[in-house]
């Protein structure tokens, strides 16, 4: 851990804007963060930290839990600087840090479900009516969307919030978590039908609307 003048400024990391105010040049805010640059640092943290906590709950599953990983993720990648490429992508590079902070922490509190990877047989009917994104526009059942992606199997969980809830490609997805794209296609695939399964059971056992 950084200790006192050593750590970035982490303060009021809930709530941050994605982009800082200024549109101060990324690449510069890097190179100032390489020289020590805590307040350059800190303009990274301000730029990427919501993005970071939401990620973090979306795999965990619980907001003070996802706040401590993205602390975690920020010093982290603070002691990391020095390793990155300067033709990298550095949201991909600090995603990368911040998944694999969340599979640790996935593994220590839950180690026998995220080596496994689940068996799901797709029912291509359900899949083809019941899309997650044609059941997320309801708002009723958004609720119900977001227990559901927490149940998924990590492998499933991660790939498929990458994917449709941060909005990442495939090859960004292959270099954040290391694994190829027919795999990370497969379980996006997998994690698409289980959730179209649980909310299809979810719509139906709806009361009908009134008229």
């Amino acid at each position: 851990m950084l200790k006192g003048s050593e750590r970035p400024n982490l303060y009021m990391m809930v709530g941050m804007p994605l982009e800082p105010q200024g549109g101060v040049d990324e690449a510069r805010l890097i190179a100032r963060s390489l020289k020590q640059d805590h307040e350059a640092f800190g303009q990274l943290v301000d730029r990427y930290a919501t993005v970071t906590i939401n990620l973090a709950y979306r795999m965990v599953g619980n907001r003070t839990d996802a706040e401590d990983l993205a602390q975690e993720t920020f010093i982290a990648a603070f002691k990391a600087l020095p390793t990155f490429r300067a033709d990298a992508k550095f949201s991909t590079w600090l995603y990368r840090i911040a998944a694999n902070k969340c599979k640790d922490w996935l593994r220590a509190k839950r180690p026998e479900q995220l080596d496994v990877e689940v068996n799901t047989v797709a029912d291509e009917q359900v899949v083809e009516a019941r899309t997650p994104e044609r059941i997320l526009s309801q708002q009723q059942v958004a609720d119900h969307l977001d227990r559901a992606i927490q149940r998924l199997p990590p492998l499933y969980r991660e790939a498929f919030i990458l994917k449709h809830v941060e909005g990442l490609s495939y090859e960004e997805m292959e270099e954040i978590l290391g694994v190829n794209g027919d795999t990370l296609k497969m379980r996006v695939y997998k994690g698409r039908v289980q959730l179209s399964r649980e909310l299809a059971e979810f719509n139906d056992s709806r009361p009908p609307v009134a008229r």
